[in-house]
């Protein structure tokens, strides 16, 4: 068996379990799918390794990393790649490139009577990989936009997509003033990763195709490449358009119900209290826009929604608020933009005409 592997395509076409060994700090920064973080050590001990490297050198910096890393904390660690080896038997091994400490977790493992293949060059040469497809992914496909206004279902379309890629699922962010979820937002990292991860894939299953949701440059606080925003930019636009009622429902699952089940789901004691001041938040970052007499209205409206709720648990009153939201605030300025792509536009209909037409595009 090879103790190196650089077929980086095929980790991801095979979603390859992998065992990241770097510490907790590096792995939140940027790790990759299928990838587990169980590192040989800990943050703590990483640092004190390090101030050793920088004033002793190499050689004792290692015997200091040895030191704390034995007995049974050493136990403790090769099992957990033990047992994730024995879950996931393709597994793979990377530290960040590839160096000491995935050399030596090797090691270990071998003694353990386990062999694994460990990344060439490490989590930097796989990421400098990813990073290479991003940048020339848009030379295999052809980009189709899906655009509609907010609440007209454009995330539900694309999960009946085969070729579609969800972007804000990625970025996990709803893409708006009100698109913040509970669990963190992926990282820049993270999300350039993921969205390589996507392409290749796509673009393996032979799609000539692929159709993405209307997005800005920035979905929260991540933002898309340069080479991915040319190519976007140039990409024929087919809207879907929906009706105000069907919108008013699918906004309101959205913002409301489905967002309450987050918080419920996360373990807030006071769940709709929470919710109300996210939403809160929300409104008052969208005033300047909005102005203050609109701005004071919405709150209006939602504070007595927000009463009704709590008075018998019904969400309708929230309809309002949803209806004066879609209305006052995101369709004049999605009209607006829509209105400076109009040449764009190649398409326009509803849930079932939107996916024939864009099952067109679907062939390999």
């Amino acid at each position: 068996m090879s103790e190196l592997f650089d077929d980086f395509k095929s980790i991801v076409l095979n979603k390859t379990p992998l065992i990241d060994v770097r510490a907790p700090v590096e792995f939140k920064k940027g790790a990759f799918q299928n990838a587990v973080n169980l590192p040989i050590m800990s943050d703590e001990e990483r640092h004190e390794v390090g101030i050793c490297y920088k004033n002793k050198g190499n050689a004792k910096a290692i015997e200091l990393g040895h030191e704390l890393v034995s007995g049974a904390i050493k136990e403790q660690r090769i099992q957990a790649w033990l047992d994730f080896m024995d879950a996931n038997p393709s597994a793979l091994l990377y530290c960040f490139r590839g160096g000491q400490r995935s050399k030596i977790s090797q090691e270990w493992l071998r003694q353990s009577g386990k062999e694994i293949v460990r990344l060439k060059g490490g989590y930097k040469a796989f990421r400098n990989y990813l990073m290479r497809e991003l940048e020339h992914s848009h030379q295999h496909f052809k980009p189709i936009i899906l655009g509609g206004r907010t609440g007209s279902g454009k995330t539900i379309q694309l999960k009946e997509m085969p070729n579609a890629i969800d972007l804000e699922g990625l970025a996990n962010h709803r893409g708006s003033s009100f698109g913040q979820k509970i669990t963190p937002q992926t990282s820049q990292i993270n999300f350039e990763n993921n969205l390589t991860y996507g392409l290749i894939q796509k673009i393996e299953e032979g799609f000539k195709h692929l159709v993405f949701e209307d997005e800005g440059r920035h979905i929260g606080n991540v933002f898309m490449p340069d080479s991915f925003i040319s190519a976007m930019s140039e990409a024929p636009l087919v809207i879907l358009e929906t009706p105000i009622d069907e919108r008013i429902e699918i906004t309101l699952n959205e913002y409301v119900i489905e967002a309450q089940k987050m918080y419920e789901c996360a373990g807030f004691e006071d769940i709709l209290g929470a919710w109300q001041e996210s939403i809160q938040g929300a409104m008052n970052r969208i005033q300047r826009r909005l102005g203050n007499k609109r701005h004071e209205e919405l709150c209006s409206i939602f504070e007595t929604a927000v009463e009704e709720q709590k008075k018998n648990g019904s969400f309708d009153r929230y309809k309002e608020w949803v209806e004066y939201l879609l209305r006052e605030y995101y369709d004049p300025m999605y009209d607006y933009q829509i209105q400076k792509r109009s040449e764009k536009v190649v398409f326009r209909g509803g849930a079932a005409e939107v996916l024939e037409y864009v099952s067109k595009f679907n062939y390999k």
